[in-house]
């Protein structure tokens, strides 16, 4: 029996989907559940599933794009057996590789690079490395003695010096980043405004506590989790920043859905943390685990990137010590953390060496006024260099009991 495996909507509005990557070869032998391929919109990437088992037979190249609904392979169920196909973490698969005793010269023609456009004119013509060097030219006893003049070190490799250019298509999910990323600043009304954070007492809970936290909840506790914990608190105490505008109006959502940037090899993805108000720190830090692993291994939905009231991107993590971070659209403000850089600062007229950070939160003008901005990063700094209060949503709970 021939099933035909068709291309999964990723979502509305989206009519196509591009074929970035086969993970089998055509005309394996696939078992049921394993992922095909991994299919490219311009707002998420999804996997193609084997519904059963059965033999694969490939109807659209990688690098195409293909309607969706449209069929992207078939399974020949009737094959029960054969070359098993395995997962490929990247490059299409042109065919079932051979078995073959590796020799001198295999052993010595492996070590030639080849850029991916080359790879695949080679792997389309059916010529492998050999058949490249064989067709440049002759080897004369000129290059024998210019080998033979360079010391021992300096001929274990080939000098080649080229200018080739390749070029790549940008993918549909880059290609709508780049728009909406040149929206924002064309749109709305983008300012920066920055503050700094002693994190001193977060590094000792994390001390305190990490050893702990792992062995209860299987992750170890970051950093990112008490910043989303800062940030929940305080848009809860400056709606606006958790606001936006929609057709003319303002609209200010009694929930926090906080947006965790991460990287991935796609480009950047944006999983969304619902209710984050109501969850405690661990809560905060296995959400954030889970929905970061999701978006890098390409297993997250677009409706878990979808409807977030505010986002946080880590640059720091790459090593930026500075950055003014752009808006996630629809949303009005977006917070930046930074590296966490020892430095000398004044505590209590004397200098001590702290971990500090560079936070920045960029926020669209047209909502937020600076007076609004700036309080809300300061709350920010607040509660991080006094971790207690994120236990009391931000308040003292010793001035609560003076009436202060």
């Amino acid at each position: 029996m021939i099933i035909e495996v068709k291309v999964p909507s990723p979502g509305e509005s989206v009519s196509q989907v591009t074929v970035a990557n086969w993970m089998v070869a055509d005309g394996s032998f696939v078992t049921k559940d394993v992922e095909l391929a991994e299919l490219e919109s311009d707002k998420a990437t999804l996997p193609l599933i084997a519904m059963e088992s059965g033999q694969i037979k490939i109807m659209v190249d990688a690098g195409n794009n293909i309607a969706v609904g449209a069929v992207a392979c078939t399974i020949d169920t009737s094959v029960t057996s054969g070359i098993v196909a395995e997962a490929k973490p990247k490059n299409v698969v042109k065919e079932i590789e051979k078995e073959s005793v590796a020799t001198k010269e295999n052993k010595i023609n492996s070590e030639v690079k080849a850029t991916p456009l080359a790879q695949k004119i080679m792997e389309d013509n059916n010529l492998n490395v050999n058949d490249i060097i064989s067709g440049l030219r002759k080897i004369t006893a000129n290059d024998v003695e210019m080998v033979l003049a360079k010391k021992p070190q300096q001929i274990t490799k080939q000098e080649i010096i080229t200018r080739n250019e390749e070029r790549i298509a940008m993918s549909s999910l880059r290609k709508k980043l780049s728009e909406r990323l040149v929206s924002v600043k064309n749109q709305t009304a983008m300012l920066t405004t920055f503050n700094e954070v002693d994190l001193s007492e977060v590094i000792s809970i994390r001390n305190k506590y990490k050893d702990e936290f792992f062995k209860k909840h299987g992750v170890k506790i970051g950093f990112m989790s008490f910043f989303a914990k800062a940030a929940a608190i305080s848009l809860k105490l400056f709606p606006n920043v958790n606001s936006r505008i929609e057709n003319e109006e303002f609209v200010y959502p009694n929930f926090v859905d906080l947006g965790i940037a991460v990287q991935t090899d796609k480009g950047l993805m944006v999983p969304i943390i619902r209710s984050a108000d109501t969850l405690p720190l661990f809560e905060l830090e296995l959400a954030i685990f889970n929905q970061a692993e999701k978006a890098r291994k390409h297993k997250i939905s677009l409706e878990e990137m979808t409807g977030g009231t505010f986002t946080i991107t880590n640059g720091g993590v790459f090593g930026s010590l500075l950055s003014t971070p752009i808006l996630n659209p629809p949303q009005s403000a977006i917070l930046g953390m930074h590296n966490i850089v020892e430095r000398p600062i004044a505590i209590k007229g004397k200098v001590e060496i702290r971990p500090m950070m560079y936070i920045a939160m960029s926020y669209d003008h047209r909502v937020l006024d600076g007076k609004d901005s700036v309080l809300f990063l300061k709350k920010i700094k607040e509660l991080l260099e006094n971790p207690i209060l994120l236990v009391n949503d931000g308040y003292n709970a010793l001035s609560y009991q003076l009436g202060l």
